[in-house]
């Protein structure tokens, strides 16, 4: 049975989708099966796929959550699960926002996107749930629907401080909703080693979670080849495999894979 990951964070521009988006691809090149999904209206992760238009794709994520919401029959997966170089995606667009706003008033509405997800774990050895940098209704889907959360975050203040807000929600959903959910670890994204605020900021991580949530090896360096490789929608292990940037994602795909059954 394969696992779902959630890869988050409540602070925008940590790297989560850029992270989401290769991590898929360095599991792939390990021969993973790996379905990603982007769970944000904003389709960021669908661009980096190579979606042009979000809004035209006939069937996306949010058309599956309104199915859901409207108690029809949701389509056939081959209707929906897009193919790019080894990895199977579902696409997002701007319906999820209509989708969020219903989700408020609806009961039960925490479980929705568990009951897209499951029918089709078994399929995958990973299926990756990028999501939007906020909490809300889809959020807590989301985490609903998940065995492991990645929390991204740049050695920022602010940063740091979602940090602390995002660990406290996943502890409540795990005590209310989904007693599965856990914490598979903290990835540090941006990183530039040559500046004091990385060092310090990513020391006080270390010592505030050591030995309670586990901080991954692999530190994400800060470097233009990631807009670069986003822009030609080609994922690191295609645009520069040879980068130190690419084989930090390579490095974080086996510490994601080996710590699967522990």
């Amino acid at each position: 049975m394969g696992k779902i990951m959630m890869c988050g964070s409540f602070k925008g521009g940590v790297g989560k989708t850029a992270s989401s988006w290769n991590l898929a691809y360095c599991l792939a090149e390990m021969g993973k099966k790996v379905l990603a999904v982007d769970f944000d209206s904003q389709a960021n992760l669908s661009t980096c796929f190579g979606i042009e238009d979000p809004a035209a794709v006939p069937l996306t994520i949010g058309h599956l959550m309104m199915s859901q919401l409207e108690d029809e029959e949701v389509p056939e997966s081959a209707e929906f699960i897009q193919k790019r170089n080894g990895v199977d995606f579902i696409p997002s667009s701007m319906m999820l926002s209509a989708v969020d706003s219903r989700l408020r008033m609806e009961m039960g509405a925490e479980k929705m996107l568990a009951s897209i997800l499951e029918p089709l774990r078994d399929r995958y050895d990973f299926v990756i749930v990028d999501t939007c940098p906020s909490l809300g209704s889809l959020t807590i889907n989301a985490l609903a629907a998940a065995d492991e959360v990645m929390i991204t975050v740049n050695p920022q203040l602010l940063a740091m401080m979602g940090l602390q807000d995002f660990i406290r929600t996943v502890k409540k959903v795990r005590n209310r909703l989904n007693e599965r959910l856990r914490i598979v670890g903290i990835l540090l994204t941006m990183c530039d080693a040559r500046t004091n605020l990385c060092k310090v900021i990513t020391e006080q991580v270390m010592e505030a979670f050591e030995g309670q949530i586990r901080i991954f090896e692999s530190v994400i360096p800060n470097t233009v080849k990631v807009g670069e490789s986003i822009y030609y929608s080609k994922p690191l292990v295609e645009y520069a495999p040879g980068s130190k940037v690419c084989e930090m994602y390579r490095s974080l795909a086996r510490e994601v894979a080996g710590y699967e059954g522990e």
